[in-house]
């Protein structure tokens, strides 16, 4: 299908084209050129079947992809989701309609493709409320002084022994942990074939000054069994007082709490190093609770994934509620309308969810783009209601439906895209 509107032409990306796209979109997003392993990576992920590019008298001047992403979800369900990426327009043809003309097309497309969520990582969020999207998750920053900061450990049910390891050698014992704790936590993606090069990209150019990527695994004494594992990077600093070296933390994942405190006391006391930074935590990790002193953090909370429901009630039966909830919700979507209108939605603990058209009296009234801020479970309808973005329209919906809508862990985006 394409789409023309005047002077711009919208079509799915051809084969011969990808280099001239991906130049575009680099330009686009202000020139920076990725390394040849990345670009090489990133054109197996995106594949051209699931890329758009649009046309100016002859000339590439915008695009955008999509990945073919598994989404977990509020209750453990995992669900179809376009994951979307690279989308930019040059800078001689903003403010022309491209854009828009760009993300109708695409989600016209996911729509036909039968995926009911779509998702992306915002380089300008305002851009994307227009279109639908909510932040979904949040992620938290942090920023550590060696020596200041010590980490509780809690009651232990074995022994763990650290060993430095090559990180891509020990890709697939790592990405079956990975696995088991993306099931439980919403926001998570499950990674699909070729994902598992993404968390270990490692450009040298991209370094910054700090080392290549390193990696630590905890193991079990006895067994040998993985238990957790952290990847990381260093940085030498030298001051006139000596070593003020900064290490760089990219991810911590083990399943028990223990485990998890072992690695960060590890990662903690580096030699040479002074400061220890994480950019991508839980807005609930367990670190934030086992320090001594959480001030000394320096945590700042920042959005982290922005969502967009492409099929309204598919994507809310999908899901999991924690409480009962029987509400009838007035949803706006000025730019998917066939998801505007009453819906009610029924769903029980443990149980299927159905939402459904109705012409019931509606209880909630809310646009689509804050329906994608709670779905995930993270966010709450009571502050979105007392912000003015939800309007309570029968006395006593909203509290029974801000409970049902809850997630019990904050989701999380693990890794960008």
């Amino acid at each position: 299908m394409t789409i023309r509107h005047p002077e711009l032409t919208v079509r799915p990306l051809r084969a011969e084209e990808w280099e001239t796209w991906y130049r575009t979109v680099e330009v686009a997003f202000g020139g920076d050129q990725e390394s040849s392993e990345e670009r090489e990576l990133w054109r197996r992920l995106i594949g051209v079947e699931r890329t758009l590019a649009v046309w100016s008298g002859g000339r590439l001047v915008g695009g955008g992809g999509s990945f073919d992403f598994r989404l977990v979800v509020p209750g453990g369900a995992v669900v179809p989701a376009a994951g979307v990426v690279a989308v930019g327009v040059l800078p001689t043809h903003r403010r022309r309609g491209a854009l828009t003309a760009l993300m109708r097309r695409q989600l016209d497309g996911v729509r036909a493709a039968g995926e009911p969520l779509a998702v992306l990582t915002a380089s300008e969020p305002v851009i994307y409320g227009r279109f639908g999207y909510g932040p979904a998750t949040r992620r938290a920053s942090v920023s550590m002084l060696r020596g200041r900061v010590r980490v509780h450990t809690p009651e232990r049910d074995g022994e763990a022994v650290l060993r430095l390891a090559d990180p891509v050698a020990e890709l697939p014992r790592c990405e079956e942990l990975y696995a088991r704790l993306a099931a439980v936590r919403p926001g998570t993606l499950l990674r699909r074939p070729g994902w598992e090069a993404v968390p270990v990209l490692d450009v040298p150019s991209g370094r910054a000054g700090f080392s290549p990527l390193q990696c630590v695994l905890a193991e079990d004494a006895e067994s040998g069994e993985l238990l957790g594992y952290a990847r990381y990077a260093v940085k030498p600093e030298w001051t006139d007082r000596g070593a003020a070296g900064v290490v760089r933390v990219r991810v911590v994942q083990a399943e028990r709490p223990w485990v998890a405190a072992r690695l960060w006391e590890f990662l903690l006391d580096l030699d040479l190093t002074e400061r220890v930074e994480a950019d991508n935590l839980p807005v609930d990790d367990a670190l934030l609770h086992l320090v001594s002193d959480v001030r000394h953090l320096l945590p700042r909370i920042v959005d982290g994934m922005y969502l967009r429901l492409v099929d309204l009630p598919v994507a809310l039966a999908a899901r999991g509620y924690p409480a009962a909830v029987d509400v009838v919700l007035e949803v706006t979507d000025a730019f998917c309308p066939w998801n505007a209108g009453r819906w009610r939605l029924t769903a029980a603990p443990g149980g299927p969810a159905s939402c459904v058209r109705t012409g019931d009296p509606a209880e909630l009234a809310l646009d689509v783009r804050e329906l994608g801020s709670v779905y995930l479970g993270g966010g709450s309808l009571a502050a979105l209601a007392a912000a003015g973005l939800v309007r309570e329209l029968r006395p006593g919906a909203l509290e029974p439906a801000a409970a049902a809508f809850r997630s019990g862990l904050e989701p999380w985006l693990p890794h960008g895209f």
